[in-house]
């Protein structure tokens, strides 16, 4: 009995780390602009996740694919997601893969025209390898009973699929038709109960060639920044302050340069908690502070998160 308890002890911590990976899913749906506190939070090696979710999305809401404008946009997300905990030559890291399922309805201006639309369907699959390059170690499970985090660097690569529904006929796709990749570096430091973290990426597109009709649609880089004061509660229970800015992503289209630059800011929280061993919930939230092009929309989700393997 008390092997079993310690063993819950543990993992109560190890809870907290890669418990973000189903917040991670919302990548998929919101781009650049997800919100993903402990991104690189040491885990457990050989711990596995599956992840079940739900975001709704409501407002001004622009895809990183679509040049509209006032967009009144309203989106429900089903997420499902596997991550797992991984061993890269004695450093902790992690590989997750997300598939997202969209259903959209609403109205936006493009190129002064009203449109309207209504659509499901499978979102971009996202994939993603991170590694923590200092401060946490890959461990197991009973390692990780004696382990305190400090200051953790790491570093990620994320690739967007464009494997999803899209329809050259419509301006307006759940799906992008073009890869997205965005490499992205982060600091956690650990201060008694709290952790502080930091993060900042690029995201690259390669060229819509098919967009609306047989237009090439390209766009450049967008910068983005994360910071997130987290605050350790006991029982594996913790709650996330969150903010992002991003800058750039200004488009073309057949070569003529849209006044499409983004200058964002969002805000949002987090609270994680464990049900027992096995499964936790999680809740999250973000808004929209201010954006040069008007897409501030409201995010509400809710995530299902059941763990096995490496010792559990």
């Amino acid at each position: 009995m008390r092997s079993r308890r310690a063993s819950c002890g543990i993992y109560l911590l190890a809870a907290r780390g890669l418990g973000a990976s189903a917040l991670a899913a919302i990548a998929a749906v919101a781009g650049a602009q997800s919100i993903e506190p402990r991104t690189y939070a040491n885990t457990p090696v050989g711990v596995n996740f599956l992840i079940a979710g739900y975001a709704y999305t409501r407002g001004a809401l622009e895809f990183e694919s679509l040049p509209i404008s006032d967009a009144h946009l309203h989106t429900s997300n089903a997420v499902l997601a596997y991550a797992t905990a991984l061993d890269f030559w004695g450093k902790s890291g992690k590989f997750d893969v997300i598939a997202p399922y969209t259903w959209l309805s609403g109205s936006a201006n493009y190129a002064g025209q009203p449109l309207q639309r209504v659509v499901n369907g499978f979102g971009d699959p996202a994939f993603r390898l991170s590694v923590n390059l200092y401060g946490a170690p890959a461990l197991t499970l009973k390692e990780f009973r004696d382990y305190q985090q400090d200051v953790i660097i790491g570093a990620s690569l994320q690739v967007f699929a464009p494997w999803s529904q899209y329809d050259d006929t419509r301006v307006v796709n759940i799906g992008t038709n073009r890869w997205t990749f965005k490499p992205q570096v982060g600091i956690s430091k650990a201060i008694e109960q709290w952790t502080l973290e930091f993060t900042a990426a690029v995201t690259w597109y390669t060229d819509n060639r098919d967009f609306y009709g047989g237009n090439t649609r390209t766009q450049d880089p967008l910068y983005s920044f994360q910071g997130h004061a987290i605050y350790n509660f006991p029982h594996g229970i913790w709650g996330s302050l969150d903010a992002t800015y991003f800058i750039g992503g200004r488009s073309t289209l057949n070569g003529v340069l849209s006044d499409d630059l983004q200058q964002n800011w969002r805000v949002g929280g987090t609270l994680a908690f464990p049900i027992d061993t096995y499964n936790s919930v999680k809740f999250y939230a973000s808004s929209g502070v201010s954006a040069r092009t008007g897409n501030n929309f409201d995010l509400y989700g809710i995530a299902w998160q059941y763990r096995w393997g490496g010792g559990l």
